[in-house]
């Protein structure tokens, strides 16, 4: 057997002309276009960096004390390079200096087929939220609160490689965001929840003293006002200790509209409902806060203890317009919903990291405590001619909720030698969730109100979840590396509701999840992965709870008590050529989460509810080409899928099967010393998978930005959804009946951003890592 003839690692100590230990950066880029390959940040001069596996490469050392300093390595006959003391100036001295391009790449591929998009610079930066920011990122689609992942479905999110809640999430000030990684096919140790990971890297400050950004945004919109978001951050270091604290406060206006058709062509029982309904919301306060201490005992091991919060106090109205005609008779009804909404949500998180050995292993433990507190106070107005006679109506709808989650993780990162990795590690996880509903009636109001007990209701439900996984990875080559693994989860529930007579459900079901990745490298342009991964989908709590959300006396939301966890089985093989990347997979889900308006109780009436479809197959294939120069950044993707749902239980109407496509492109044009032109534009085609039909939708973006004072301050004007083409529609027939949605969402718009930041630091150390369970992310 040939020895392989490359640079496994890197190691070495930087230290300043006094031999006194440095803080800071090392960095590996790639010689052929100078991309970053790996990262260490050290605190008392010694770094290592492993699984190299190239020829040569350029070490880049940085910090704001010392000179950046660059050296070019090559393989001598020795996998492992051991650097020594590397002896830096503080004066403007460089070794084998490099141009570096002026411009990062909008996009990375990494070889097991995830992708990390730059955000910091780019015009995703200028997103009003990291909802907004997603529907930016290539392959990545937001619609109706659900983040997906074309050609794999609903995504997990994660922040700095530690799982998250939808609410934390929607805090993340976009300014400290760095980076996206879309992780399309996740190992073992992510949690089993979802069926593709996307995680948010925030910028690291690696400085001592005090920084801090604060961040202006103004965003005007015809379809919905005029809206503000205030950011702040601060970051304060001083040795081993560090502290940060954010505060964002959005107020102002926001809106969506939904027209919706319901119609049953039967002569028999003919029936054509026409409801409109306008969400006009009035952001009273939306914030979000937090502050966190972490203490370093050593570049081995910390101490972190953060706390987060963030509050959603919504007011406004909720204006539903239904137009009903059958047989025998016509209505109209106007129900105007004065929203009082309050949610409180809150955040504590302790964790610890050990690296254990020269080698690079880790032990990682954290516990975190979630919770969460609703309160809704709706005052209801309905006013109705049926048959030309007038009726009115009010209605009050008061909810108490409550939601506690404890979590508990311990991860162990054991690398046997530069060939051989394990990881391994063990959750528990425990979730306590409350609510009760009441709904208060009366014709007059003066009169005073009655309880209506067919709409009130009562709702409880406890889970209890242990989950242990591990992760072998084995390099048999430069050219050939192999990961598998498994993950075991054990899940034990009750729920009880008094919602349609009192219902009592008990359940406890196992699960085993394993998966392959294997990477090959064929040349030094052509790379190539195929991987088999296994995920479930856990109901979220509101989607368990049969509570009513009211919208008129015919169209309520309601949750399913009987739903079931969906069940993913994802292949796929990919190869990279130069700045290509292609993709080719297939999905299979068992007991598909989906919903659907189906018939209520009274003959007129419709509920809106998740429910479980039989099976569910995927198709997908993607080609996409980066392109970075001085001037002009560019990200270009092509992707088509075809997909089949099936179902024999709800009576849909089976339709054809077409094929959908996706175009994305992200420009970045930069004048030297002027500004930047930043140009994204996305289309996302028909789509029809045989119980439901898809319209398209697109949108362009066009953005300004110039810095000033030296790049304190950041001016940037841009105006999005251009052309006003963005709406989710799309129809399906179920239970006899024609069902077409349309959906407008506050895109078009225009907003001005200004960010200034300020500090004096020269070094930092802490690290913002927390830890947060799939459980979280399903309150909601």
């Amino acid at each position: 057997m040939i020895k392989a003839q490359s640079i496994k690692a890197i190691s070495g100590k930087v230290v300043n002309q006094n031999n006194e230990p440095m803080m800071g950066s090392a960095l590996l880029l790639s010689v052929r276009d100078s991309v970053i390959i790996k990262q260490h940040d050290f605190l008392e001069g010694e770094f290592q960096l492993s699984n190299i596996n190239q020829k040569e490469v350029l070490m880049k050392l940085t910090s704001v004390e010392f000179a950046d300093m660059f050296l070019h390595i090559s393989y001598e006959g020795k996998e492992n390079v051991n650097l020594g003391s590397v002896i830096i100036s503080e004066k403007n001295n460089q070794l084998n200096e490099v141009v570096i391009k002026s411009q990062a790449p909008l996009l990375k591929y990494a070889a097991n087929g995830t992708i990390s998009v730059n955000v910091a610079n780019t015009l995703l930066a200028t997103s009003n939220s990291v909802n907004e920011l997603l529907g930016r990122v290539p392959n990545v689609v937001v619609s109706e609160g659900q983040v997906s992942v074309l050609g794999k479905g609903e995504a997990i999110i994660y922040l700095n490689g530690i799982l998250i809640n939808y609410e934390r999430f929607a805090a993340i000030p976009v300014s400290q965001i760095a980076s996206i990684e879309v992780v399309a096919n996740p190992s073992s140790k992510y949690d089993a929840e979802g069926k593709a990971v996307i995680n948010i890297i925030t910028k690291k400050n690696i400085e001592n003293g005090i920084m801090g950004s604060a961040t202006q945004q103004i965003t005007v919109s015809k379809f919905a006002g005029t809206s503000t978001n205030t950011l702040f951050d601060f970051n304060y270091t001083k040795g081993r200790f560090s502290f940060v604290t954010n505060y964002g406060l959005q107020l102002g206006k926001g809106r969506e509209l939904l027209f919706t058709t319901r119609t049953r062509p039967n002569p028999d029982e003919y029936m054509r409902s026409e409801l409109t309904t306008d969400w006009k919301r009035q952001f009273n306060n939306y914030s979000n806060f937090g502050f966190g201490l972490q203490y370093t005992f050593s570049p081995k091991s910390y101490l972190s203890l953060a706390y987060s919060g963030n509050i959603e106090d919504l007011g406004g109205v909720v204006a539903s317009r239904n137009l009903i005609t059958d047989n025998t008779s016509s209505s109209f009804y106007a129900t105007d919903i004065a929203k009082n909404d309050v949610l409180l949500n809150q955040f504590v998180n302790l964790n610890y990291n050990l690296i254990t050995d020269k080698k690079g292993s880790s032990l990682f433990l954290a516990g975190q405590y979630s919770d969460f507190n609703g309160n809704i106070n709706d005052f209801i107005e309905e006013n109705g001619v049926v048959n030309n006679l007038n009726t009115l109506k009010y209605l009050k709808n008061i909810v108490g909720s409550t939601t506690d989650i404890i979590t508990v993780q311990a991860d162990l990162s054991k690398k046997i030698n530069e060939k051989n990795k394990l990881d391994a590690g063990a959750k528990f996880s425990y979730a306590n969730i409350n609510s009760a509903t009441d709904f208060l009636t009366s014709e007059n109001k003066e009169a005073g109100f009655e309880p209506d007990e067919e709409l009130s209701s009562d709702f409880s439900y406890e889970e209890k979840i242990k989950a242990v996984y591990f992760s072998y990875g084995r390099t048999f080559s430069e050219k050939l590396d192999i990961s598998i693994g498994a993950r075991g989860e054990w899940t034990r529930y009750n729920l009880a509701t008094t919602a349609r007579g009192n219902q009592q459900f008990e359940k406890s079901y196992n699960n085993f999840f394993p998966n392959l990745l294997l990477n090959f490298t064929i040349s030094d342009h052509l790379k190539g992965h195929f991987s088999y991964v296994s995920r479930i989908t856990r109901p979220r709590y509101q989607a368990l709870n049969p509570y009513v959300i009211y919208q008129d006396p015919f169209t309520t939301i309601e949750g399913n008590p009987n739903l079931l966890p969906e069940k993913v089985h994802a292949f796929e093989i990919g190869a990279m050529f130069k700045k290509f990347d292609f993709k080719l997979g297939y999905t299979y889900k068992i007991d598909a989460i989906s919903g659907a308006a189906l018939r209520g109780d009274k003959p007129n009436s419709y509920v809106l509810r998740s429910l479980n479809l039989e099976k569910e197959d995927s198709f997908f294939a993607s080609a996409s080409r980066s392109i970075s120069n001085k001037w002009w950044n560019s990200v270009n993707t092509l992707s088509m899928s075809v997909t089949k749902v099936t179902d024999n239980f709800y009576e849909y109407e089976t339709g054809p099967v077409k094929p959908q496509i996706y175009l994305y492109s992200n420009n970045t044009f930069t004048i030297p010393n002027l500004f930047k032109i930043q140009l994204l534009a996305w289309y996302l085609g028909e789509k029809s998978y045989g119980l439901r039909s898809d319209n398209d939708r697109s949108v362009v973006t066009l953005g300004i930005e110039k810095n000033f004072f030296k790049d304190a301050l950041k001016l940037n004007f841009t105006a999005n959804d251009i052309f006003n083409t963005f709406n989710v529609s799309g129809n399906y027939d179920v239970g006899q009946t024609e069902i077409y949605y349309h959906r407008t969402y506050t895109m078009n718009y225009f907003r001005l951003v200004a960010a200034y930041s300020f500090g004096n630091s020269k070094k930092t150390t802490y690290k913002k890592t927390e830890i947060e369970q799939s459980e979280n992310n399903r309150a909601r």
